[in-house]
């Protein structure tokens, strides 16, 4: 561990406007538990958007191949007749590599836990989720 480690106020931050409605639902899930565990203050707002409009990303693209009826899930046709992995699946692929990366981040996964450190948030500190900004 550094000692000399900065170490920014806990706080929840604000949802930035642009994120998607699974994104937003996504951030409302793990604020809360982010800050209970001393994981999360306002200077990781945008390391936590990116994450959760990744989360959404990833979402919306594995809803609209199940939704998508003209092709098989995860292949599709092209005009000349080929069979191809499904666009929608390299966009989920890579929406799910973005989230895995900024989930080890904040110490989201298990292997990743047991390498985060971090000082819980003193009784009275700012909690709750915080309104969108």
């Amino acid at each position: 561990m550094n000692p000399d480690e900065a170490i920014p106020n806990p706080e929840i931050p604000s949802a930035p406007r642009h994120l998607s409605r699974e994104a937003l639902q996504e951030w409302g899930r793990i604020t809360d538990e982010l800050h209970r565990l001393g994981l999360l203050s306002n200077i990781d707002r945008a390391a936590l958007a990116a994450y959760c409009q990744a989360y959404g990303r990833w979402v919306e693209a594995e809803a609209a191949i199940y939704a998508d009826a003209k092709s098989p899930l995860l292949t599709t046709m092209t005009a000349n007749g080929t069979t191809i992995q499904h666009p929608l699946v390299g966009v989920a692929n890579t929406a799910a590599t973005l989230m895995h990366k900024f989930l080890t981040e904040f110490g989201m996964t298990p292997a990743s836990r047991t390498r985060v450190a971090a000082s819980k948030p003193q009784q009275g500190e700012k909690k709750g989720f915080a309104a969108l900004g």
